[in-house]
């Protein structure tokens, strides 16, 4: 069994009386990320070393809970043992450590313990030194037998530095850390502003693997801004979900009243509140929100369109507006479920990015001509998707 091993005792450096575990990063707390860390790593057990409990780290470990995996608080070194499988395999993770989960696998992996380790002279602050030259990186892999040697030891000792020097004098495996892991933010830190700057990075790496040009250039700058700000003021998902669905709802409300161009801006603002609340709740482990938001992502637009085009054609006693309408959800529903399965490319339309160009257009007075173009987008998204997959 695997278990988790993190530590919530140093103080913030500049935010008095609020530990550094529980300092907000990627829209949740320090803590809670490196226990994803851990939970994406199969760990089925988090035990947490603490000074004291405060408020935050309260919320904090509640929410870890409900991730499905036991969480204990702990004091000393003999609680730590009492909590833990005496088979456990143990992956501890520093105080105020940033990492990613490729490293943290790497080591949980690995057979008997094991210590990440950087060259002394490349050591951050935070950094212990080790035997050979070494300095750990916040990241070992030890058998619970260390936590029963450390157990042995007075309780005055630094019980995170306990286990490391335990683990190094058992002869646990140096492995050291990659430079592309340096860059990438590895390393320890307790400082409010530094740990929202970093948050904002992981929030981007994480929204990389998404392509689109409207989620690159709306929505990852927008995810940087305004998901730390949430995280800072504990702003849950459940509020930000339903004030994403208050403003579709309040969208729809304006477009049916005529008022298309106000309509469709409202909606496109609970779509953008809808994709930060499932950015959210992708970092918090929230999975029926995630559902929830991504459902309301797709099927926002497509009712938009629809009351669109039967205001538009009623006003003109026309039928152009609901063909176009229709055409357009045909061709974006397919080239939906075709560009996930060929392989996403920049250019190819996304439900967002359909509802502001059709937004733009009604701005601008033109909201058929707004449709057409949305057709046309999609159509063109559809045959390159197609193509694709009939080459792959």
């Amino acid at each position: 069994m695997l278990a988790g091993l993190l530590f919530a005792t140093h103080e913030a450096e500049d935010r008095s009386g609020m530990l550094a575990a529980t300092l907000p990063f990627a829209a949740a707390t320090l803590i809670e990320y490196q226990a994803r860390l851990l939970v994406a790593c199969d760990a089925a057990q988090i035990v947490v070393v603490v000074s004291r409990l405060t408020p935050e780290l309260i919320g904090a470990l509640a929410r870890i809970g409900r991730r499905g995996v036991a969480v204990d608080t702990v004091r000393s070194a003999a609680d730590a043992l009492a909590k833990l499988h005496p088979l456990a395999r143990v992956v501890m993770i520093a105080d105020g450590l940033v990492t990613t989960e490729d490293v943290v696998s790497t080591i949980a992996g690995e057979p008997g313990d094991a210590l990440l380790v950087v060259p002394g002279a490349q050591a951050t602050p935070g950094f212990e030194r080790v035997g050979g030259g070494a300095a750990w990186a916040g990241v070992a892999r030890i058998e619970a037998g260390r936590v029963a040697d450390a157990a042995r030891l007075p309780e005055d000792y630094d019980l995170q530095s306990t286990l490391v020097h335990t683990a190094e004098q058992a002869g646990a495996r140096h492995v050291v850390l990659r430079l592309d892991d340096v860059a990438m933010g590895h390393g320890i830190e307790r400082r409010a502003v530094a740990l929202e700057e970093r948050g904002r990075a992981v929030l981007s790496a994480s929204m990389a693997v998404r392509p689109s040009w409207f989620e690159r250039l709306v929505l990852r700058p927008l995810a940087r801004m305004a998901i730390p700000w949430i995280a800072r003021h504990g702003i849950g998902t459940e509020a930000c979900t339903a004030g994403a669905g208050g403003a579709m709802l309040a969208g729809l409300v304006t477009i049916g009243s005529g008022l298309t161009a106000t309509g469709l801006a409202l909606m496109l603002v609970g779509v953008l509140a809808a994709e930060l609340a499932g950015a959210l709740a992708l970092f918090r482990d929230e999975p029926g929100l995630l559902k929830a938001n991504r459902a309301a992502i797709l099927v926002a637009p497509a009712a938009a369109i629809l009351l669109l085009a039967h205001v538009v054609d009623a006003q003109a006693a026309t039928t152009t507006a609901r063909l176009l309408a229709l055409f357009a959800l045909v061709t974006g529903g397919v080239g939906e479920r075709a560009a996930g399965a060929a392989g996403r490319r920049p250019w190819w339309g996304v439900a967002p990015a359909y509802l502001a160009l059709l937004t733009l257009f009604a701005l601008l007075g033109f909201p058929t001509a707004g449709m057409a173009i949305v057709a046309a987008y999609a159509t063109a998204t559809l045959a390159a998707a197609v193509e694709r997959l009939r080459k792959a």
